[in-house]
């Protein structure tokens, strides 16, 4: 018995040895420690977001779709929006931008964002939407199941023309066609006294 016991500890300091060097290698390996972390990866669940792509539901050749990948909270929000607009071949654009604030309250996310990029083609008989580069517009999705529902600070308006504040956003007053949201709600703890 004494004789089997020898290869039996060295047996198990070799494993032990073997485990914490391959636990260290994943979490400290080339990806982890050059900051290359796939970006699914580097959100966490402690912070509010709101993801997903939709088509609006519209009558046939309107074609409306949003697209929306922000995280953070409040005004150290992070990410982009994506918005086109086109009815038939011959009017139409989008534009693009970064999310500058989000909110959330259970199922729903207020959202804005600084357009970077616009583009729009123009059309005898619609509307002139121009550059609209530099404006904050507003963005409120409800997240509800396969009924989402979206608006957006223009609403009433008509056309996007005038910045808002952020986190400012108007009712979810459009259905989507297709697509869906996903809102994540988080809140930082209350410090109570």
């Amino acid at each position: 018995m004494p004789g089997m016991r020898r290869p039996f500890v060295t047996a198990a300091t070799a494993l032990a040895v073997c485990t914490a060097t391959a636990l260290t290698l994943s979490t400290t390996g080339p990806a982890a420690a050059a900051g290359t972390v796939p970006r699914a990866t580097r959100h966490t669940a402690d912070e509010p977001s709101l993801t997903g792509t939709a088509k609006l539901q519209r009558k046939p050749g309107d074609n409306v779709h949003f697209r929306f990948d922000a995280h953070g909270f409040a005004t150290e929000a992070h990410g982009t929006f994506y918005a086109s607009h086109h009815i038939g071949k011959v009017w139409g654009g989008y534009f693009t931008g970064r999310i500058d604030c989000l909110l959330t309250g259970g199922p729903v996310a207020v959202a804005t964002g600084v357009v970077t990029e616009s583009h729009f083609r123009d059309a005898p008989g619609l509307p002139h939407v121009g550059d609209l580069r530099g404006k904050r517009f507003g963005f409120t999705v409800l997240d509800n199941g396969k009924k989402d529902r979206l608006g957006y600070s223009w609403a009433i308006d008509g056309l996007p023309r005038n910045s808002v504040g952020k986190c400012l956003g108007s009712a979810p007053v459009e259905t989507l066609a297709k697509g869906d949201y996903t809102v994540h709600h988080w809140m930082p703890p209350r410090v109570t006294k």
